[in-house]
């Protein structure tokens, strides 16, 4: 979870080939009025939200070993995964700075997520809490160091 050019997709998919899980990723799932509002530089509202969440959630449901990537921004977001997951969802938290944050956005090609949208995420996003099944990790460190911590971690859960 995190917000847009964090490196969900990239983490997301080696933390699922280190744990020989299936990968979802979670913006295929959005339904294309949600891409449509996205790619035109409006941010999506909660209510475009719910639907596509639930989709992620149920995508999860009765699966062993499976990641998926998703920004996950706010704390009922989350919830509403784990609830249509209709088991517990642990989330791994890619967080860095802004200006990395921007220089990824920047460069990354062929997304539909303007880096227009990089401010209402951040100003959307409410980290984890201490009580949530959730690890944080600095997306200023290596991929592979990410998809090692969140594996170990995983494990323990």
């Amino acid at each position: 979870m995190g917000v847009a050019s964090c490196g969900k997709t990239a983490v997301g998919e080696l933390l699922a080939e280190k744990l020989s899980a299936h990968f979802i990723e979670g913006d295929r799932l959005h339904p294309a009025t949600n891409v449509a509002k996205m790619s035109a530089g409006n941010p999506l509202t909660d209510e475009d939200r719910w639907p596509w969440l639930k989709a992620i959630g149920e995508s999860l449901a009765g699966r062993e070993a499976c990641i998926a990537s998703c920004s996950a921004l706010k704390r009922v977001y989350r919830e509403t995964i784990a609830k249509a997951a209709q088991r517990p969802v642990y989330f791994i938290y890619l967080f860095g700075s802004r200006e990395l944050l921007e220089q990824r956005i920047g460069a990354r090609k062929g997304h539909f997520m303007p880096a227009s949208l990089l401010d209402s995420q951040l100003a959307t996003l409410q980290e984890p809490a201490e009580d949530e099944l959730a690890l944080k990790l600095d997306i200023s460190l290596p991929i592979n160091e990410l998809a090692v911590r969140a594996k170990a971690w995983l494990l323990l859960q």
